[in-house]
């Protein structure tokens, strides 16, 4: 995400700040396979430089949908919801306000999701499943819907009486990571859970005096969900076991401002690398095994309706040049650039060889 690098690199500090919320705001779509319009980042760029309001950003977004509406253009829904959704997040982010509380991460749900979702704001009274990629498509075992809230309170008071004073910053990392990853393991909401669950990480770290780096959450937050998802998963009899590694590895980018070098791929549960390449935590390095979209169908994932043509086009022409998709798709080369940007950091395209003589493959390398 390199829409607000200028801001960040060399604007004054009031812009600074502003282009690093955007940047998270933004980027935070990617946990859903989302990406925001080139209208939300241009009218995101008038917010930085103060020319409107954030209440301005939010009536002209309205507009603009609901104009797109009555002219009965062709729109994305999903891309409706991550320009409302990223607006709201650098709003909230924006603000000096926080009190720990469930009250408080139910309300961040609402003020996010409303008039995007029925159930905004509202405690799920049915229990979810869900496929994930990492997973090969199982699902994580989420909290019985008639526990949420007294699991949630329960998480809230624990956390409230933990003290960490006298903690070491691996310690502090360790178990900042554990608790969120214990509140999203609740998912207390039908949908939007990893969104929410960010916003709220964010805005609690904050109160501790944190600096939280941007980058992580803005180019890495499909990582941050896949981080959460082995969390909380074990499954013996594959010999796979929850783990907590790779998710204090985000943290301690996120606070510390460490180097982890932050890959989708390796959090797959069939990942197996060549011994003489190991990551910090020692896990080889290899790829999972997707020859064809049908095996990324399979695993339950979720791509935007560009996304899904743009691997079609793939699997009928692997040589096909982003040049060549655009024009066969109707929408620009960025919009293919950054589909491809986000099918490549899910670990479900990878390009071999040159631009011009290379070819695209669903192995990732």
């Amino acid at each position: 995400m390199n829409d607000f690098e200028e801001y960040i690199r060399q604007g004054e500090p009031d812009r600074k700040e502003k282009g690093i919320i955007w940047q998270t705001a933004t980027g935070l779509q990617q946990v859903d396979g989302l990406t925001p319009s080139a209208y939300l980042i241009e009218i995101a760029k008038q917010n930085i430089e103060g020319d409107i309001t954030f209440n301005e950003v939010r009536d002209r977004i309205d507009t603009y949908y609901k104009t797109q509406l009555s002219r009965q253009d062709n729109i994305d829904d999903r891309t409706e919801e991550a320009d409302k959704v990223s607006a709201r997040i650098a709003e909230i982010l924006s603000e000096k306000t926080f009190s720990f509380s469930p009250t408080e991460y139910i309300g961040i749900h609402r003020r996010l999701f409303s008039g995007i979702y029925k159930f905004a704001g509202k405690i799920r009274d049915y229990n979810i499943t869900k496929p994930e990629w990492v997973l090969d498509g199982e699902t994580v075992f989420y909290a019985s819907a008639p526990l949420i809230r007294e699991t949630l309170e329960y998480d809230f008071r624990e956390e409230k009486n933990f003290s960490y004073k006298g903690l070491t910053k691996q310690e502090q990392i360790e178990h900042i990571a554990k608790f969120i990853s214990g509140l999203w393991q609740i998912h207390a909401f039908g949908e939007g859970n990893t969104r929410t669950t960010a916003v709220f990480t964010i805005k609690y770290l904050r109160t501790f005096g944190f600096k939280v780096e941007n980058e992580p959450f803005a180019n890495h937050s499909w990582y941050f969900r896949n981080a959460l998802v082995r969390a909380n998963y074990n499954n013996h009899t594959k010999n796979v076991y929850a783990t907590m590694e790779y998710l204090n590895r985000f943290f301690e980018n996120l606070l510390f401002g460490a180097n982890n070098i932050l890959k989708n791929r390796e959090l797959h549960i069939r990942f197996i690398a060549p011994a003489n390449d190991t990551n910090k935590l020692g896990v080889n390095k290899d790829t999972t095994n997707l020859s064809d979209i049908n095996d990324i169908k399979k695993l339950g994932v979720k791509l935007n309706k560009n996304q899904q043509k743009i691997l079609e086009l793939i699997e009928s022409d692997n040589k096909i040049t982003i040049v060549e998709m655009a024009k066969r798709l109707s929408v620009s080369r960025t919009a293919i650039e950054n589909n491809i940007k986000k099918l490549k950091e899910k670990g479900y395209l990878s390009r071999v060889g040159s631009d011009k003589t290379g070819h695209w493959t669903f192995v990732p390398q």
